[in-house]
């Protein structure tokens, strides 16, 4: 595994917040914000299939999705990438209820498993800065939309 961050890394990171500019991405990213699920049913409930907030909720996902796989199949350095990509792991916390539910009824044990990874590998990263830190930006971001 990669250690050292090159100058394709940072490149990498560039294009990908260069990505998050582009204004379907920011509607995507500003409706995760006031996303608030735990079960599919309340899922298709704000989500309906076809709808704007269907597809906002898929950009978002399936972005950091994306852009998790360049780490976990060693192309973009973790650590890198986890210092500048906490909305990852913003991500991550708005959708975690419902992933398990989600693989189960696709058929699919590796749907969002790239988003898991490395939100993990986050979570493990900010439990060694601090073991109160996770908890809290957990905390803050689940009841951000209540």
């Amino acid at each position: 595994m990669q250690t050292t961050p090159t100058y394709d890394d940072v490149n990498l990171i560039l294009k990908l917040y260069e990505l998050r500019r582009e204004d379907k991405l920011r509607e995507a990213r500003a409706f995760m914000g006031k996303y608030q699920a735990s079960t599919p049913e309340e899922h298709l409930t704000l989500c309906p299939p076809g709808s704007p907030e269907d597809a906002n909720f898929r950009m978002a996902v399936s972005y950091w999705d994306m852009a998790a796989s360049f780490v976990t199949s060693g192309v973009l350095n973790q650590e890198l990438f986890l210092q500048s990509g906490q909305e990852l792991l913003y991500v991550w916390e708005k959708v975690r209820d419902i992933v398990p539910a989600y693989r189960q009824l696709s058929k699919n044990p590796l749907m969002w498993d790239n988003l898991e990874r490395v939100a993990k590998a986050a979570i493990e990263r900010m439990n060694k800065a601090n073991p109160e830190a996770y908890p809290e930006f957990s905390k803050r971001v689940r009841g951000a939309a209540a």
